[in-house]
């Protein structure tokens, strides 16, 4: 039998047919929110793609209230591992990553995260690699009550030996198939640019997994750029990106990306981004007090993302803001940007 981690199956099952799926008014503070859905050995899916729509608000707040041998789960990210990543680098004690089941984790653009050098060099945490397919197949399988599903990806390669994939002979054909175990986070995060009071959220641009992850987890916290109406949510019901049934809690967070990018309101700092990697770079060569020093200044040494974005130049927002364009959120009446 296979170790699931975070919910089993019918773990998931079980509790999501008995899951409060009224639409109620889910906004709550964001240490409100983590300190109710996230827990020490946790397993957290993290939504949004490398550096795209990243959860770095939930993120920074989890480490502030500090999570302990938590296993991330996620198809290619980069600030929000990163992120817990330094916090374990720094403080052991504190925050801790047990495990990562993954495809990709590296910075668009600056390349593979330092940080995961330094956790597999030093052996700190146990990893098991997938494909960006196969992980998200495996958030499908268990957005729709599967236990597993049928994948020709990555038959033919070692990635195999990397994970616990199964390969069977199918019954239909006689090919070789490989079942993907489904993955149900206890807790997902998740950034969107557009969210009401219940829950419905409304994503500009690539989905990257984010509702099949939403829907795969136990409790989703979503962060959003703009919270709306729900009359204007229902408008374009087929902009519902995640549905209210799915989430737990809702914040509006401007910025809760940054410095990621949020489509259409702001583009991914790369100046921050640099400065972030550049000091996470030092830290596995040996020096941790530039990362010490990031973290003091913008994550311990703040109560929430404003405070965070106003330590920052007014230029470099202004800046990120300007090569993002506006874009058209609701099919043509709400400009942003």
């Amino acid at each position: 039998m296979i170790e699931w981690t975070g919910l089993s199956p019918d773990e998931a099952r079980q509790f999501l047919a008995n899951k409060d799926k009224s639409k109620r008014d889910k906004r709550m503070s964001l240490k409100e929110a983590v300190q109710k859905f996230v827990k020490d050995g946790d397993n957290v899916g993290i939504a949004g793609f490398v550096n795209a729509r990243q959860p770095v608000a939930i993120v920074h707040e989890i480490i502030r209230q500090g999570r302990k041998d938590l296993t991330l789960s996620f198809q290619s990210a980069g600030l929000a591992p990163e992120y817990f990543a330094g916090a374990m680098a720094l403080d052991e004690s504190k925050n801790s990553i047990k495990r990562m089941e993954f495809a990709y984790f590296a910075h668009e653009a600056f390349g593979i995260s330092p940080l995961l050098r330094y956790l597999t060099e030093n052996n700190k945490v146990e990893l098991e690699d997938w494909s960006n397919y196969n992980m998200s197949a495996r958030f499908k399988a268990a957005s729709i009550g599967l236990p597993f599903i049928p994948c020709r990806s990555p038959l033919g390669s070692d990635m195999l030996q990397t994970n616990r994939a199964k390969v069977i002979e199918c019954p239909f054909t006689g090919r070789p198939i490989m079942l993907l175990p489904a993955s149900h986070p206890n807790v997902a995060l998740v950034h969107v640019q557009e969210a009401d009071i219940y829950g419905n959220c409304r994503i500009q641009g690539p989905l990257f997994t984010c509702p099949e992850i939403a829907m795969a987890s136990a409790h989703t916290i979503v962060t959003c750029d703009r919270l709306i109406e729900h009359d204007d949510m229902t408008r374009y019901p087929n902009r519902v990106s995640i549905p209210f049934f799915s989430v737990d809690a809702v914040i509006e967070v401007p910025y809760g990306a940054y410095p990621g990018n949020s489509n259409g309101l702001y583009y991914f700092d790369e100046k921050h981004t640099a400065e972030f990697r550049g000091a996470c770079e030092k830290l596995r060569k040996g020096d941790p007090a530039p990362l010490q020093n990031y973290y003091d200044t913008y994550i311990f040494g703040v109560e929430n993302t404003t405070e965070f974005i106003n330590k920052l130049p007014l230029s470099q927002i202004q800046y990120i803001q300007k090569i993002e364009p506006g874009i058209r959120l609701d099919a043509g009446y709400t400009v942003l940007g």
